[in-house]
């Protein structure tokens, strides 16, 4: 999906035409007045529309004739001393929204009395292309805006001083918006376009970055024991696949670190079918494995300098002559047996197994796995935490960490024995629900029981994967949330 911006930085920049974007901390003067405004207009119209640069606030001024742009927005960034990183990045996706029919726009960053890193550019320029990101592929009539620019990238140039070092950095947010919008394009995919085949081939497209792919089919599957997962497919007559992708940019000594991603491409619920509201909602039952393949392609397009596997396991959840039934008793690839008490959490039945394969398989050094699990994590939660659990709490702090660094922010919920009992099974040696209460939890407690000691985090991201609150950064349905979080917890923590 083509970008609506070709984005490029420069320390100076004679504007000419389009818009001029002047950035301003609050109770400050706007950067680049001289450049476009001599006549001094935006100053009078501020001081009309009593407009003083708080946070996100903009002023919308029509140039005066003889002006060298057309139209000057003046966009607020707040107090200076209260400025974090991701205030760059809703700026940037502010600033992207107000650009409209404009076929060119120069941003003048350097507001008086802030001090503007490159960093703070390319987050900028992230803000700006993730804002911009829709999903219009299946609507036969564009926007007015398209309609305007013919399908054209509007030209963008940042202006400041900044500039030569800002270049480099972008081309990592140039790598990271890449991923996110892999990860929103899947989750907002339709079901009947994206099924497990067809999700493992846009796994394999990451060969072209340099990614090893592996893709395991059914008769792989049954070879290696996943009866978990391929329970839960047996009722589509789409096959099942596990997608296996390798990223080697550490050193080869170095022990992988592995991200796991459920991948249920629709969820009917099975034999225990669902509600029929809501269900469209179903198609993005996939976010977890969305999240891991956006991850892993960020991380081989800016090079990462870390040994990092990426599994998908790879289902559709459909009620069928041949679909799994409540009470029926499947084998783990571990060894371990589970009574299904519930078609519909079949999400830890996928993970499981491909948890198990991950240990075993590559020795990581920790396991991250991404679902949208359960709906309780949203009565917990909401829709502005993902709920974080962990058997180690130095990998759950540097989760914490970069969940605050990317406003992906993730809240820590707890684990116990107490717990664990409540899936305990009378036919099995476990059960795959344990019943209302506490669901989020003792489907943590599920998966923990196929980690063996290795350090593992599951995070359920029910409640921000899909159709989580609007920002300036997001517009879409599906968020790709979980990829600038993943990033940054790599990044900081786990590059040579």
């Amino acid at each position: 999906m083509a970008s609506r911006f070709d984005i490029g930085f420069a320390k100076t920049a004679r504007a000419s035409g389009g818009l001029a974007i002047l950035l301003q901390i609050a109770d400050q003067t706007a950067a680049g007045l001289g450049e476009v405004d001599p006549e001094g207009i935006v100053t009078r119209a501020a001081g009309v529309a009593k407009f003083t640069g708080k946070a996100l606030k903009t002023l919308d001024v029509l140039a005066p004739h003889g002006a060298p742009v057309d139209r000057i927005l003046v966009l607020g960034l707040g107090e200076a001393d209260k400025l974090v990183a991701h205030d760059w990045l809703k700026a940037g996706g502010a600033a992207a929204g107000k650009i409209g029919r404009a076929d060119k726009a120069t941003i003048y960053l350097d507001a008086p009395g802030a001090t503007v890193t490159a960093k703070n550019a390319a987050d900028f320029a992230l803000g700006m292309q993730l804002g911009a990101y829709s999903f219009d592929i299946y609507k036969t009539k564009k926007g007015d805006d398209d309609d305007a620019k013919n399908g054209k990238a509007a030209k963008v140039t940042i202006v400041t001083a900044a500039a030569s070092a800002a270049k480099k950095a972008n081309d990592v947010s140039d790598a990271v918006a890449e991923g996110v919008i892999l990860a929103r394009n899947l989750v907002n995919e339709p079901a009947n376009v994206l099924g497990p085949v067809e999700f493992a081939e846009k796994a394999k497209a990451l060969e072209k970055l340099g990614v090893e792919v592996e893709i395991l089919t059914e008769r792989e599957m049954k070879r290696l024991g996943m009866g978990a997962l391929l329970g839960v497919a047996q009722g589509s007559v789409r096959p099942p696949r596990l997608a296996v992708m390798h990223w080697k940019g550490g050193k080869e000594k170095d022990r992988p670190v592995a991200f796991i991603g459920k991948g249920v491409v629709f969820d009917t619920g099975g034999i225990s079918i669902k509600p029929a509201a809501g269900m469209e909602d179903m198609k993005g039952d996939m976010g977890g494995a969305a999240a891991v393949i956006g991850l892993m392609h960020t991380l081989a397009a800016r090079k990462a300098k870390a040994n990092v596997v990426g599994i998908l396991g790879l289902v559709e959840n459909m009620p069928d002559g041949n679909a799994q039934r409540p009470g029926d008793i499947v084998k783990s690839m571990s060894g371990q047996t589970i009574e299904i008490i519930n078609t519909d959490a079949e999400g830890r039945l996928v993970l499981c197994d491909a948890l198990w394969y991950c240990n075993e398989t590559f020795k990581p050094q920790f396991m991250i796995n991404l679902a949208t699990l359960t709906g309780a994590i949203m009565v917990a939660l909401g829709s502005h935490h993902a709920g974080l659990f962990s058997n180690d709490d130095t990998l759950a702090a540097r989760l914490t960490a970069a969940g605050l660094s990317t406003n992906e922010r993730l809240w820590r919920m707890p684990l116990g024995r107490e717990y664990d009992k409540m899936i305990d099974s009378k036919f099995a040696d476990m059960k795959n629900t344990g019943g209302r209460y506490a669901g989020s939890i003792t489907a943590a407690q599920f998966l923990h029981r196929f980690v063996k000691e290795t350090p593992w985090a599951h995070l359920d991201i029910a409640g921000t994967a899909m159709g989580s609150p609007t920002d300036e950064i997001n517009q879409s349905w599906g968020s790709g949330f979980g990829v600038r979080l993943l990033d940054e917890l790599v990044r900081a923590n786990y590059e040579s």
